[in-house]
This record gives structure tokens, sequence and C-alpha cells, in this order.
């Protein structure tokens, strides 16, 4: 891995990097990205942005830290902006970064990021916290569990970095096919699910995920009735798949 310079407007990949507050998440961004950051707001937001780079295997990698959250069901602006990234902004891969102490938890995020792509790693980060406190993770059986790759990290020394960046990489190349764990629902729900995504992908055809909507909108998400209401997913899907600072996406093909 070669940590790249602050010149991040050519990139190939874009990977976001997800997590609850306190997982280690700002130093795997560290670890990654070096001295080698830019930070800002999102746009027409006051939360934070940081964004950085590295080149690993030849390809020129954009790092973007969203967040910290415990879900993405945007109860809060930081909830909004992380999911709206994942959804609309399309990253090559999602790093899910969880605590292992606290594992339970923290899978809440990593499975409703799973619900939105397949493009998912999930750092299990803090191994050793979890060591002293008589906690065992098997990573292996995690990553059989979920269908996504499972990398034990301990950050802050930077072991596992190596292993987490070749998951990665794997998966944000489409050399590694994943197939995340998703929670079907009863034959009703499925039913209901499945003819409410057809009619949304007839609406918008470029909606990069009609699935996760229509789960949305059957739970009853205010939020995402407005927005249809309001055309504020209209911009967002045709915001979609290109640099667009206006609606706080870029790129999953990079900037060329």
């Amino acid at each position: 891995m070669k940590q790249m310079g602050l010149t991040l407007e050519k990139f190939d990949k874009v990977v976001a990097l997800a997590g609850n507050p306190n997982t280690g998440k700002s130093t795997v961004f560290n670890r990654l990205t070096g001295l080698n950051q830019h930070t800002g707001n999102w746009p027409g937001k006051t939360v934070s942005r940081a964004e950085g780079g590295f080149l690993y295997e030849g390809v020129r990698y954009k790092l973007v830290d969203l967040p910290g959250t415990y879900s993405l069901l945007s109860a809060s602006q930081d909830e909004e902006i992380a999911r709206n990234f994942i959804l609309f902004g399309q990253p090559d891969c999602v790093v899910v970064v969880s605590d292992a102490t606290a594992l339970e938890r923290n899978l809440n995020l990593a499975l409703q990021v799973m619900e939105i792509t397949d493009r998912v790693v999930i750092a299990v980060n803090l191994m050793d916290e979890a060591e002293r406190k008589g906690i065992r993770v098997d990573t292996r059986s995690l990553s059989r569990d979920l269908g996504v790759p499972a990398v034990p990290l301990v950050a802050r020394t930077g072991q596992g970095i190596p292993e987490l960046l070749t998951a990665t990489h794997a998966v944000a190349s489409g050399r590694l096919r994943t197939k995340p764990l998703r929670v079907e629902g009863t034959p009703g729900v499925r039913r209901a699910v499945s003819l409410l995504s057809r009619q949304i992908q007839s609406l918008y055809p470029d909606l990069p995920n009609a699935r996760w909507l229509a789960i949305r909108l059957l739970d009853g998400d205010a939020l995402i009735q407005q927005a249809i209401r309001d055309g504020e997913l209209d911009e967002f899907v045709h915001a979609a798949g290109r640099v667009d600072e206006g609606a706080g996406v870029v790129s999953a093909e990079g900037n060329a």
C-alpha cells in the first residue's frame, strides 16, 4: 500500500468507512491514509467530512470517512448522510468498522448496510480488548454466516491492516463475490416487498436499490415518504453515479 497525496480528484475506486461511534474508525482511516487527508463539511451540512487516498495493487482508492452512526434509519443528520452516501453514492466497497467487545450491538449497523449493498467488508476492531475481556470472536464463522469478509483487526497497532486491504480490494474490484445475509420475512412480507419494488423501479429506473426503499416504505419511514412527495428522491437518483457535491455523493466509477 502507498498513501497518496492530497490530490484526490483522480481515483479509480471509492471506499466508504462506516461504523458506530468509538469503534476506532478514525484510527483505521488514519492507518490507511496517513497524513494524506482532506477535511471539510458535507455539502449543505455542518457535519465534518474527511477524505483520503491510498494506492493498492496499482489502484487509486479514495476513502470517505462517514459520520459515526448506530443505524441508517435517518433519525439524525449523521445517519441521513451515511445512508445517502451508501445508497446513492454507490461506493465500490463499504468497510464497516465494528467493536469486537460489543459485536452484537455493532452488527445492527452492519446488517443495515448489507441491506443496501452487496459490497461490504466487516472490520472487527479492538480484538486485543476483546481478548483481555475473555471474549472470543470467531471471524471465520462470522464471515461465513454474514456472507461477507470479516477481518480481525487491532487498528491501534496496525495488526490486520494488510488483510483488511486485501479483502477490500477483492470486494471493490469484483474479484470476490459476496452474498450478504438479508432478512427475508414472511411470505406475505416478501410478496409485498417484491410488488412495491417493481412499482418503485418503474418510477425510478436508475434507483440503485428499490428493494431497500420498498422495505423502508413498508416500515412506515416518514422521511422517505416525504422525500418522494417533495421530489427530493428524484434529485438523489439523478445525482447518483457522478460527482455531485450538491447532492453529497461521489461517483462509484471514479473521476478520471
